[in-house]
């Protein structure tokens, strides 16, 4: 598996074929549409994010060799989108690896941070810290 920062340098590359903030935020949601559904027994009060002003669940589940991996999915596409964009990021990572990484410069190298409504920031940041939440209670 490739590291965080490799996965961002194609992450970024994907983006950068994009022209304007208008064609990456379709490609955010159409990168959404990709991800696998969680089950209604999934979509509990113990895997919904707090801080989001639409519905997100975050399911995180360790995998054999030591890393975690990450589902997720909300009730809005461009969210579904940004969940997807994490979980491209952090998944499949070891809990060391997701706490070292620099999430905040990722975002402003991909143009996130300037783009997205402070609301959807705000989100994006509570899905973040129960990324690292749940990997801090497992490394």
């Amino acid at each position: 598996m490739a590291d965080i920062d490799s996965v961002l340098a194609d992450l970024v590359e994907e983006f950068d074929l994009l022209g304007d903030w208008e064609e990456r935020y379709r490609y955010v949601i159409e990168l959404g549409k990709d991800l696998a559904l969680l089950t209604d027994a999934e979509r509990t009060d113990d895997h919904k994010v707090r801080g989001c002003a639409s519905q997100v669940w975050l399911v995180t589940e360790p995998v054999s060799d030591g890393g975690l991996a990450f589902r997720g999915d909300s009730d809005a596409h461009i969210v579904r989108g940004l969940i997807a964009i994490l979980l491209r990021l952090y998944s499949g990572h070891t809990p060391a690896e997701i706490l070292a990484f620099d999430i905040k410069t990722a975002f402003e190298t991909l143009g996130l941070t300037g783009a997205l409504s402070s609301q959807r920031s705000n989100g994006l940041a509570s899905m973040v810290a129960r990324i690292r939440r749940d990997a801090g209670a497992v490394g």
